[in-house]
């Protein structure tokens, strides 16, 4: 089955990409990710060991990072 550009250009337009996380969630969704993010930076601060380095230090680098990209979307900045 082969499928030219064209055809999948045409196939696509009836189906426009709608995001899981709205627009207008965006501000929400960064600033609870980087409040999530600096607690738990602070929590792995005040007790830091191997075992809080996956339980705490992980989590919390992650939230920081999807909070980032998530406020600088939400202030027009795309990436």
């Amino acid at each position: 089955m082969e499928s030219t550009l064209h055809q999948v250009w045409e196939s696509a337009s009836g189906n426009p990409f709608t995001p899981t996380i709205g627009k207008g969630s965006h501000f929400l969704v960064g600033f609870s990710l980087l409040t999530i993010g600096l607690l738990l930076s602070g929590l792995f601060g005040l007790n830091r060991s191997v075992v809080n380095i996956g339980a705490i230090g992980i989590p919390a680098s992650l939230a920081i990072a999807f909070g980032a990209v998530y406020m600088i979307c939400a202030v027009g900045v795309y990436v």
